[in-house]
């Protein structure tokens, strides 16, 4: 970040010194979880009904902290604010009026984190750039990002979600973005939204008003497009969609789940070939390429770009192929039916490859003969409203057209739910909870050449299940997960929202 001083903080953020604090003193970093302290920090003091921040400011002083930005005396240096959250937020807009960084910003119901990731890749070729790990889409998390800005940083790509109307538009306050960029409107969070689609086009399309340079919008998605109206400044359009400025023509899939398309913007043509497993993929290279062209970027250095990009985040379509043969791919960090779809299509794809163990290796094409075994394991999709139980009852009878071998349905009232349509020709399997999961698996045993897909929303922790099929077969596997900022520490974290 940029230093400051605490007289500085203090100011930023309407606050006062106490506990001694030196007003000379430099905060050269800003965290929400002590444990993540170094010399230097700052420590925000979130308060919540499972942790209090303040009970470790004694804890992050001793590590190294400057000060606390605590809402109450604690004993030790601090900035005391009416609002620690609040206090956060002033603060990282006073970081994004100091830098001269071109913020660009990503939303939709589904793919923001791989678009926001590919967006960091294409613009990391032009110059420093910063992006949040993970998730970091909220009102702490957004801060926390831009609260990394240096006064060298050229690019900022963060990501926005929302559960009602009027968040984006709050964090657009924050952040200010330059271009917004909007992937689709679909069916996440449903629920949470009293007009449903409607509702989430009305909170997606905060950011088209907010951008003040360049809106980003899907030809492909009918909601999305129909935001053109609404935005600020000019306009740039992404999809298959003949007259998308930025296109994808001549989409094939190859035996490993991955795409390659041409890349058709500015009256240039390019060849890509993705590492990213899933067709649906293409629509976020094409988002992250309209966005970095709108700031610049040439179609042909996009190309490369994309071409060369590997998957940042944890548990997005992060496929792991262990010593034995078997393809487990751990897509189980959110979940919603577009989403689901999408994996379920990618699971299919990698069905037909031929049976080999070499599938998501980066040693070449496949070979071999035979089919895949197909194994699905889904957890429920949260926060659907009303269209809970239709959704799922869809999303079984979608699993079976495409004709997955196996289904295991991960949900404590699983059974109404059933993922497989009876006579569909796919087994299903209705287990309660994560653990029954892991022993119908290890009993079930999936072999070489076997493809596992296992998604639901992340409060159901399915990727438990991805890991104990990964260490069970000897790989490893991913790890234990990446720990939301503040978990542990303070009751608030910075990841995610829809």
């Amino acid at each position: 970040m940029i230093p400051l001083t605490l007289a500085e903080v203090a100011g930023a953020t309407d606050g006062r010194l106490g506990g001694g604090a030196d007003p000379a003193a430099l905060v050269t970093s800003v965290v929400v979880d002590s444990r993540l302290v170094r010399p230097g920090s700052l420590f925000v003091a979130l308060p919540g009904a499972r942790a209090d921040g303040h009970d470790f400011a004694a804890s992050a002083v001793a590590a190294g902290a400057v000060a606390v930005l605590a809402a109450r005396p604690v004993d030790v240096p601090a900035v005391l604010v009416a609002d620690p959250a609040l206090g956060l937020v002033r603060l990282a807009g006073h970081a994004r009026t100091l830098a001269k960084a071109t913020v660009l910003a990503v939303t939709g119901s589904s793919g923001k984190t791989t678009t926001k990731d590919l967006l960091a890749d294409l613009l990391g070729t032009l110059g420093p750039t910063i992006a949040p790990p993970g998730s970091f889409n909220n009102e702490i998390g957004l801060p926390l990002t831009l609260l990394r800005l240096e006064a060298d940083t050229e690019y900022a790509a963060l990501e926005m979600g929302a559960r009602g109307l009027g968040h984006i538009a709050t964090l657009c306050a924050i952040a200010r973005p330059h271009v917004g960029l909007v992937l689709n409107v679909g069916s996440a969070h449903v629920g949470e939204y009293a007009d449903g689609r409607a509702g989430i086009a009305a909170a997606k399309g905060e950011l088209a008003e907010a951008a003040s340079d360049v809106a980003v919008l899907n030809a492909d998605d009918e909601l999305v497009a129909g935001m053109r109206p609404r935005a600020a400044g000019r306009v740039v359009t992404f999809g298959t969609a003949p007259g998308a400025d930025v296109r994808a023509e001549r989409v094939e899939i190859d035996h490993a789940g991955r795409a390659s398309f041409d890349l058709v913007a500015g009256g240039e043509r390019h060849r890509v070939a993705l590492a990213l497993v899933g067709a649906h993929q293409v629509s976020n290279a094409l988002a992250a390429a309209a966005a970095a062209w709108a700031v610049g970027m040439a179609p042909a250095a996009a190309a490369t770009a994309l071409a060369a990009a590997r998957p940042r985040s944890r548990w997005r379509m992060e496929v792991t192929t262990t010593a034995g043969g078997l393809v487990v791919v751990n897509d189980a960090y959110n979940a919603n039916p577009e989403s689901m779809r999408a994996a379920l299509r990618a699971l299919a794809d990698l069905g037909r490859a031929p049976a080999e163990p070499a599938l998501g290796r980066a040693d070449g094409p496949v070979t071999g003969a035979g089919r895949r075994r197909t194994w699905a394991v889904l957890g429920p999709m949260a926060e659907l409203g009303a269209a809970a139980d239709g959704e799922h009852a869809e999303l079984g009878a979608f699993a079976a057209g495409l004709g997955i071998d196996r289904v295991v349905v991960v949900a404590e009232a699983a059974r109404p739910r059933a993922p497989a349509a009876p006579g569909a020709g796919a087994r299903g399997d209705w287990v309660a909870d994560v653990d029954a999961a892991v022993a119908l698996l290890a009993d079930a045993t999936p072999g070489a050449g076997d493809v596992v897909l296992v998604k639901a929303s992340r409060s159901y922790g399915l990727e438990r299940v991805a890991r104990a099929l990964t260490e069970a077969a000897g790989s490893g596997g991913p790890g234990a997960g990446e720990a939301g900022a503040g978990a542990g520490r303070n009751a608030q974290t910075a990841e995610p929202t829809p």
